[in-house]
């Protein structure tokens, strides 16, 4: 048989030494990547974030502190001891009343205002403005008076109209006591009105009429003004 020819071994690649190898790929593993500035791996701050930092506020929001509200305001006036309350209404009393008693309420108001302390009363015939209506001007009066005298006599209680004027002193103050003050005159208690039961009124039949205790009861309240 034939000698076969033998071919010349391949050159084997020069090989790194196995230690310098782990060597390499050890150092390979431990180096990082240099951070960039802002990145979102680098480290939360521990220290607490100031506004400016936490973003800018939502649209429509001030970031700056609301100022303190403005402190209410205070009356100038005062006057004996009432209080700078008193100069808050037009009135101090409102007197209401049938027409067939107009005379004795015109002797109210003037007992009123002779007093020491010259209370403001409104007398519908007296003071409403000419040409004014009749209901709006019942209205404006009730409402521009710290309290109102309910003259309640047997006219009184047969005028429709008279009833719509205490109605309407109630629901101007449903829940102000001293504000609606009754005086009752030639009536029985039986016949006190039952929308004012809840109320103590002044009894008419003593020798001034009740006029001194309808006085103290306005004066009363008055000083409730400050």
């Amino acid at each position: 048989m034939a000698s076969s020819t033998s071919l010349p071994a391949p050159r084997s690649r020069p090989k790194k030494p196995l230690g310098k190898m782990a060597d390499w790929f050890r150092q390979a593993l431990q180096k990082k990547p240099a951070k960039m500035p802002g990145s979102p791996e680098s480290a939360p701050s521990d220290s607490p974030r100031t506004p400016s930092q936490a973003g800018p506020a939502p649209s429509g929001l001030s970031a700056s502190t609301s100022p303190a509200p403005p402190a209410a305001h205070e009356g100038a006036c005062s006057d004996s001891g009432t209080g700078s309350g008193r100069w808050s209404r037009d009135y101090d009393v409102c007197v209401c009343h049938s027409e067939e008693d107009l005379a004795a309420a015109q002797e109210l108001v003037s007992y009123l205002e002779g007093s020491a302390a010259s209370l403001r009363c409104f007398l519908q015939l007296r003071d409403a403005a000419p040409g004014g209506a009749i209901v709006s001007e019942l209205c404006q009066a009730l409402s521009s008076s710290h309290c109102r005298v309910l003259l309640i006599t047997p006219g009184f209680l047969r005028d429709p109209w008279c009833r719509y004027q205490m109605l309407q002193a109630l629901s101007e103050a449903p829940g102000a006591e001293g504000r609606t003050i009754p005086l009752l005159s030639g009536l029985s208690r039986a016949a006190y009105p039952p929308e004012l039961r809840f109320m103590y009124y002044v009894d008419g039949r003593g020798p001034d009429g009740g006029f001194r205790q309808v006085r103290e009861a306005v004066l009363h309240y008055l000083r409730t003004l400050g």
